[in-house]
């Protein structure tokens, strides 16, 4: 992942702003405040459906491919989880396709922070980073106390990446400077491990919310914006990551300094992965086709990635059961 640029908004300004936010106060903030109008969901809908009719010529599909693949989170979060199991997924991430060493790696697995210390033995050196969900995913529904040691467990233990899920509820009902202090502070016991903030926007209702959340978690320091925990339905949308992909746009123009995007939670096929891709060129740039800025998090759709991937290579299909089943 790229070398995080340094916040040329600073902290003090961030917490007046969102206390001016919460408060409904006119400041010096005023000229950021005055972007966050309401979300124009037809408009955002619209716009989805216009971007999903677009196709991507023959020759780039391999290239997208690629790409999708290389953005992959690949992902194992349930009460079952065994050592032996994330080792079989860091096999994965490492090499996807075992009949084709040209197949690329996986960004990032993923696990619970007990299991990160299996994930960064098996992954040392090869390149993929080991990220870690904490903060009491995926409810968020405990103490800050118990929260920082959650990360610092998960940083210890390994985790180059760590992503956190906000407080819902405080967000919900305007507690905006909880949430920002709560991210904030997380961020601060990350040290060097970068820090995705998980909004699950399933549970922020309308966009509106969508984009609060979004700058909300930028102000407070955060490295990627994620849509969801894949716990709560629905989960990734493209309308909710059309809206996200605008805020960070914006964010870099306001404050110069670049955040990411990971949608995860129901993103299963191919196709769905090139929409989002479309989606990403359209709405925010060519700056953000880079796994350093655009993830997926997903556990069943790189088997797709790799049957296309197969089919465009090949000519003919490969099942599912060609690749090794998660």
């Amino acid at each position: 992942m790229a070398v995080r640029q340094p916040d040329t908004l600073s902290r003090e300004r961030a917490s007046e702003l969102v206390r001016a936010w919460a408060g409904g106060r006119p400041g010096p903030m005023g000229s950021v405040l005055g972007r966050q109008t309401a979300v124009d969901q037809v408009g955002v809908e619209a716009r989805v459906e216009s971007l999903k009719r677009r196709s991507i010529k023959k020759a780039s599909k391999l290239w997208a491919l690629d790409l999708a693949i290389r953005m992959i989170d690949l992902t194992t979060l349930e009460g079952r989880d065994t050592p032996g199991k994330v080792r079989a997924l860091c096999a994965k991430a490492k090499r996807p396709d075992p009949a084709d060493p040209t197949a690329p790696m996986v960004a990032a697995v993923c696990v619970y922070p007990d299991l990160a210390h299996v994930a960064a033995a098996e992954l040392k050196g090869s390149g993929v980073h080991v990220a870690s969900v904490a903060t009491a995913f995926p409810s968020g529904r405990t103490s800050l106390e118990v929260k920082l040691a959650d990360v610092k467990y998960a940083v210890s233990a390994g985790a180059d990446e760590v992503d956190m899920v906000i407080d819902r509820g405080a967000f919900l009902a305007g507690d905006y400077q909880l949430v920002f202090d709560e991210i904030a502070a997380v961020k601060q016991a990350c040290g060097d491990a970068h820090l995705k903030v998980i909004l699950e926007t399933g549970e922020l209702v309308t966009l509106d919310n969508v984009r609060r959340a979004s700058w909300l978690a930028m102000l407070a320091g955060a490295d990627f914006i994620k849509t969801s925990t894949g716990k709560v339905t629905p989960a990734a949308t493209l309308p909710v990551t059309l809206v996200m992909l605008e805020a960070v746009r914006d964010f870099r123009e306001s404050h110069d300094r670049q955040v990411g995007v990971k949608p995860a939670g129901g993103i299963r096929t191919a196709k769905d992965a090139i929409r989002y891709l479309v989606l990403v060129n359209e709405t925010a740039g060519e700056d953000w086709l880079d796994p350093s800025w655009f993830r997926f998090g997903a556990s069943s759709l790189l088997n797709d990635l790799l049957m296309q991937r197969t089919k465009m290579m090949t000519g003919r299909y490969s099942g599912p059961d060609y690749f090794t089943l998660d």
